[in-house]
């Protein structure tokens, strides 16, 4: 619990390491920059992930590595802790990783919620902040947190939801949402650059024209990040085992983001959005800790 009733804290709960800093990474060192405590829950340590093997010399795993990879983020993005739930990563659908006992994606929705919502009670944050409900790009993982933390939002305020900590509702739970417009110019820019807008990323794994057919969420909140764009660049760059030859993308895709403006966009689960909702601040109007239940 937190001991200053007027402290602002933010809580992201994602999936892998990498999702902090290549998704909202510009918002997450926005609100730390402002005096937030932001924290992450990270569901995995990205087990499933390809990485080269020059990398993982002084490593035991790949989940360690890339568990050190996010720690390097955490510290350029301000985050003030990096909770670990222990599952580990379930690859892409069809991947022999979704058949691990451990995997994220196979795991009772309750079970992965219940330990979320311990961590809503403990930390009492306004604002919590997850995938979209079709994790973004489809991943198994990102599906699998987005229900999770849409049930522990619900059993963190209830107090049927028996744990070691006192019922606690916060104010606000926000999706992370990609633009259709910036989506829209990527697949454009994959097919000017004659590369197939259906085999995206690093593994080639992510099917961008099926993600602008799909998964038409409003967006109701814009956070610009310019200010702290380079923190957000320098979280990025910690990521080594995930960027193609090792470093970050300064071509066409860094282009197309200054072009179109340094801002993430959000839809706003609850309480649910009024119409020509337009929101600049994810925790405008809250005033301190809400009441809990």
């Amino acid at each position: 619990m937190t001991e200053n009733p007027d402290e602002r804290i933010l809580l992201v709960v994602l999936a892998h390491p990498d999702d902090e800093s290549f998704g909202m990474g510009g918002t997450l060192a926005y609100y730390a920059s402002q005096g937030v405590k932001v924290h992450l829950i990270c569901a995995t340590r990205g087990e499933a992930g390809t990485v080269d093997p020059a990398l993982l010399e002084g490593f035991a795993s790949v989940g360690e590595l890339r568990e050190y990879e996010l720690r390097c983020a955490a510290r350029q993005l301000g985050l003030a802790e990096v909770h670990f739930l222990g599952y580990r990563d379930s690859g892409m659908p069809g991947a022999p990783d979704n058949q691990h006992p451990q995997a994220l994606a196979a795991q009772p929705v309750e079970k992965v919620a219940a330990q979320i919502a311990s961590y809503i009670r403990q930390l009492h944050p306004q604002v919590v902040v997850t995938f979209d409900p079709i994790g973004g790009y489809k991943h198994p993982d990102h599906i699998a947190v987005h229900r999770a933390t849409v049930r522990a939002f619900q059993l963190a305020g209830d107090p049927a939801f028996q744990d070691a900590f006192h019922p606690y509702q916060p104010a606000r739970l926000y999706y992370h949402v990609f633009s259709k417009r910036m989506l829209k110019l990527y697949v454009l820019g994959q097919q000017l650059l004659g590369r197939d807008p259906r085999r995206f990323g690093r593994n080639k794994d992510i099917d961008l024209l099926s993600l602008v057919r799909e998964g038409d969420f409003p967006i109701h909140a814009r956070i610009n990040y310019r200010r702290v764009d380079e923190q957000r660049a320098h979280a990025f760059a910690c990521h080594v085992s995930q960027l193609p030859g090792g470093r970050p993308n300064r071509g066409w895709m860094r282009w197309l983001t200054y072009l179109t403006g340094l801002h993430d966009t959000f839809m706003r689960a609850y309480p649910p959005a009024e119409a020509g909702l337009r929101e600049t601040d994810l925790f405008a109007g809250i005033q301190g800790e809400p009441v809990a239940g």
